[in-house]
């Protein structure tokens, strides 16, 4: 009798955590120099296999391109693992000998991860790493268009992690990654934690597990090109940023809004660095493909622009790098207005930076609440009130967001998995990292006396001692009966006030 696939993922998945919760305590036990020499070890390997892995992904797929794709696996295994290395994530972490506060690092315990079809190896790596770095055991579902990449990309953090003494389970990755394994994995009493990347649907159904989870919500990234941009800059900028791995990193331009004042100039520019604008036919062309229903559509999504160009009959320069179509609305009837994760790219035009804000709000509110937002500008007035106004978890300043959203060319932390805040229904805003995959415990030493609020039962027992020995004294000099209710009633006040 031939078993369900259905009921034999759900059986991996249950197998996957016995496996993970044995090999977790183990790791818990570790010493933070074996967990460094670990993650050190899976950083080394990520940067090793970075280009096969980046060339099974864009095969599997047909999303992106291998070199980018390749610059993001090195990404984690250069960026991410230079900003976790010396962080201290074992034993006692912190002392504040001030407030006699000592915080003690603990592992959540199980993480499950749901990994994405467009940046299927690179966000698997980055996963990995950071769970064993916070010394948590980890169960991968990867989207199941991207499963032999996710797999291979996996396997290697496993032996990686493994050569440098790790448990074995401690990093698993489903071979049948169905909707019910996905939901079994995310609601079973062994995880933990979610770190869900990928559509709407699927972190709608992380947030909805009763489990903690850390979400990634879309994208829809405005750019605002300020009248004091340094335009040829800014253009460079933005190019080098969208068209990275034709556009599938969910921090990349979807819209420009630009001053009038700059338009033409800015138009101009982008022409010369390898824009095409598409005319009002050639847009409605390419409107047509985009969206199946309320999404966007798969066969669009981190190709080129000859190959999209090419779906709609369209004849464009082989040199060109993105398309471009002029608009003035914002909404589902509009899907140039919303996230396209491909190099393509609407423009608004407004008059002043108040406009700007404006329409940066509506684009946000459409499809990227919490997520990302660019402003290209000298003008630290209004940078500021960008940054003051708009619901965005990150704002980029004068460099392009692709990189500057995942802390490539910023302060920020470095991350492939961006919080959206409570904009987004998201539990941070932050750049994930390990110190999300931690409990931190406070031991914490007295350092000051609690002052009474009222009186003690000894002051109040010695003020009616003193109200009867004053009452027995005065009774034998004839104290009336409302005397000596007065004095009660002095002495219960005087007790009130103490």
């Amino acid at each position: 009798m031939k078993l369900d696939p259905d009921l034999q993922s759900i059986q991996e998945v249950r197998h996957f955590l016995q496996e993970a919760k044995a090999a977790q305590k183990q790791l818990e036990a570790m010493s933070q120099q074996q967990i460094n020499a670990m993650v050190e070890s899976m950083a080394l390997a990520a940067d090793r296999e970075a280009e096969r892995l980046a060339a099974l992904a864009v095969e599997e797929t047909g999303f992106g391109n291998a070199p980018d794709k390749a610059a993001k696996n090195r990404f984690v295994a250069m960026n991410v693992y230079e900003a976790i290395k010396d962080m201290q994530t074992v034993g006692i972490i912190k002392k504040d000998e001030q407030l006699k506060v000592w915080e003690i690092a603990q592992p959540v315990g199980i993480i499950a991860a749901i990994i994405p079809s467009t940046n299927p190896t690179s966000t698997v790596l980055f996963k990995c790493m950071i769970s064993i770095k916070s010394r948590n055991a980890i169960v991968i579902s990867p989207h199941p268009s991207a499963l032999r990449c996710s797999q291979e990309a996996a396997m290697l953090m496993q032996q990686a992690a493994i050569e440098a003494g790790a448990p074995e389970g401690i990093i698993r990755c489903l071979t049948q990654p169905t909707l019910e394994a996905s939901a079994e994995l995310m609601k079973h009493k062994l995880t933990d934690v979610i770190l869900a990347t990928g559509g709407t649907a699927m972190v709608k159904a992380a947030y909805s597990s009763g489990k903690p989870a850390y979400g990634v919500g879309p994208g829809n990234v405005p750019v605002y090109i300020h009248s004091s941009a340094d335009i040829p800059n800014a253009v460079r900028l933005i190019v080098q940023s969208k068209t990275f791995d034709y556009g599938t990193i969910c921090a990349s331009e979807q819209a420009l809004v630009v001053d009038q004042a700059v338009k033409p100039q800015l138009i101009q520019e982008l022409r010369h660095q390898g824009a095409y604008f598409l005319n009002e036919k050639e847009k409605q062309n390419v409107e047509s493909i985009l969206m199946i229903g309320k999404g966007l559509n798969p066969k669009v999504v981190g190709r080129s622009p000859g190959v999209i160009a090419g779906m709609v009959g369209i004849s464009i320069p082989l040199e060109t790098k993105v398309m471009i179509a002029e608009e003035t609305a914002v909404g589902p009837a509009h899907p140039f207005s919303m996230e396209k994760l491909s190099p393509l790219l609407a423009l608004y035009t407004v008059s002043d930076w108040r406009e700007g804000c404006k329409r940066c709000k509506e684009l946000l509110e459409l499809g990227g609440l919490g997520h990302t937002l660019g402003i290209h500008c000298v003008d630290e007035t209004v940078i500021e009130a960008f940054g003051l106004e708009k619901p965005a978890s990150r704002i980029v300043v004068n460099a392009g967001t692709t990189f500057g959203g995942i802390g490539a060319t910023t302060g920020i932390m470095p991350s492939l998995t961006l919080g959206c805040g409570s904009f987004g229904n998201n539990i941070t805003s932050d750049n994930i990292g390990p110190q999300h995959l931690l409990n931190i415990k406070r031991l914490a030493f007295g350092i000051r006396e609690m002052v009474p609020s009222g009186p003690t039962e000894a002051s109040s027992a010695e003020a009616i001692e003193q109200a009867v020995e004053s009452i027995q004294a005065r009774s034998k000099l004839g104290i009336s009966r409302e005397e000596v209710m007065q004095l009660v009633k002095s002495v219960l006040a005087e007790m009130q006030l103490q």
